[in-house]
């Protein structure tokens, strides 16, 4: 069995089918800069499966897995350990069935999930609805942006400097094709929040205010003020959360006047995997807002009988059925980490879940008061949950980079995050989770000290 199947008559019979010259030419919408410019280097053109296997086997070992180091890594993708109950549940026949469930007698299983999936992301958030199709919490985020600009048919969309880097190049990638005003900032190297900075740039045509909660920099903003002027100017508050644990241990964004709340569920029941698949969060507080939400969302209703059973309540905002009235394209989930989400936020329960959230938060106070300690490294958060920053005498990414040669993944400098900001050159992102060890902790510390000194 060749690796790749396919001879170069294949190739030139497909290409005279659709029209195009060459293979480049299916590629023209991609900027030149960001396209290779022959074979990636060490990887076989052609090879048998076994020799493709041993090859790729090869190229693993060069990994450093998160269970063989010092883990400190975070910024919206966290390490948490996920309980062998959930993979065994996932895999129960009864949720092995249609993957889009829009036959109910045959997906009974599958709807049963999402719609407590449902209920699950709504009571973490604060609100009243949350829906079941979003892919990740990047594009979960530009689905809320869209949304905010359907209710109030306004264009200009207010992004916080604390909002996540990827999240935000996603609303401005997915904005160049409707238009709209995205006007952004970059993060302040301080302790709290710019709140007031923030409120300032709310206008009368500002369709939403995007905040991260926890922020980037794994600060506590104060959503309730934001919401409070964002109202004021007629624009909706939309609330971006990462770490769910967090909200075991902190205050639901809908309770504290987010009118749309969006995350990334990836830290509870999907664990890292080598970055995806992940799975995005929805929710509205007013119930009012239904019929603007994208994707679809799954009820309860009865059968002819009487009985108890599920179905997809509202799908008709998808593409699939009425593609010139669509709210969205999203017309799927991340079925099987959704599934794994709600195993692994049963399991935990409220009690569950605010235990994990403290055990979270006292380790991470105790890495920010060692990592304090160390000659050249200052703690800049105020407050925190599991995830702080601290500012470094040097360039965090280099300080990294040495680093990971002892075993030790210190965190994500924020250099990386930012390219192209230099006055952010010194700050890491440190995460902390109840994964980590106090001798981790020590050994990170540590570690510190040498490359330092």
């Amino acid at each position: 069995m060749r690796y790749l199947p396919l001879t170069d008559s294949d190739r030139s019979a497909m290409l005279d089918v659709i029209g195009a010259p060459d293979v480049d030419a299916l590629f023209v919408d991609v900027p030149e800069a960001a396209r290779l410019e022959g074979p990636i280097e060490g990887l076989p053109m052609h090879a048998s499966e076994m020799a493709v296997e041993k090859h790729m086997r090869q190229l693993s070992k060069k990994n450093l897995a998160a269970a063989d180091a010092a883990f400190f890594l975070g910024a919206g993708a966290y390490r948490h350990h996920v309980p062998a109950t959930v993979d065994h549940i996932i895999q129960r026949g009864e949720f092995l069935t249609a993957y889009t469930p829009y036959q109910p007698e045959i997906a009974q299983g599958t709807l049963q999930m999402l719609f407590e999936f449902q209920s699950q992301v709504a009571r973490l958030y604060g609100c009243a609805v949350a829906n079941a199709s979003m892919y990740d919490g990047s594009t979960a985020c530009w689905e809320a942006v869209a949304m905010a600009g359907r209710v109030t048919k306004r264009k200009r969309v207010v992004l916080s400097g604390a909002l996540h880097p990827h999240y935000a190049e996603v609303v401005k990638t997915m904005a160049k094709f409707t238009e709209d005003e995205i006007a952004g900032a970059s993060p302040a190297l301080q302790a709290q929040p710019d709140n007031a900075g923030l409120i300032a740039r709310i206008d009368d045509q500002t369709s939403c205010v995007v905040v991260q909660y926890p922020d980037i920099l794994g600060r506590i903003p104060d959503l309730a003020e934001i919401a409070e002027a964002a109202h004021a100017k007629g624009a909706l508050l939309i609330a971006v959360n990462t770490e769910p644990v967090a909200l075991g241990a902190i205050k639901a964004p809908g309770e504290l006047g987010a009118d749309i709340v969006v995350g990334e569920g990836q830290a509870i029941g999907v664990g890292l995997q080598f970055g995806g698949p992940f799975l995005g969060l929805f929710a509205v507080r007013d119930p009012k807002h239904v019929r603007q939400m994208p994707g679809r969302l799954c009820g309860e209703t009865v059968d002819a009988e009487g009985k108890r059973g599920f179905v997809l309540t509202l799908s008709t905002r998808e593409q699939h059925i009425r593609r010139e009235k669509a709210t969205s394209n999203i017309c799927t989930n991340s079925g099987l980490c959704a599934l794994a989400f709600s195993v692994h936020m049963t399991l935990l329960g409220e009690k569950g879940l605010r235990q994990l959230a403290a055990e979270n938060h006292r380790l991470a106070c105790i890495a920010a008061d060692r990592l304090a300690k160390v000659p050249g490294v200052k703690l800049l958060n105020d407050s925190f949950f599991n995830e702080f920053t601290v500012l470094i005498d040097g360039d965090a990414r280099a300080i990294v980079r040495q680093l990971t040669e002892q075993n030790v993944l210190a965190g994500v400098s924020l250099g990386r995050l930012f390219p192209g900001h230099d006055e952010l050159a010194n700050g890491l992102l440190v995460a902390v989770t109840e994964t980590t060890t106090e001798e981790d902790i020590e050994t990170l510390a540590s570690a510190l000290e040498e490359v330092l000194a």
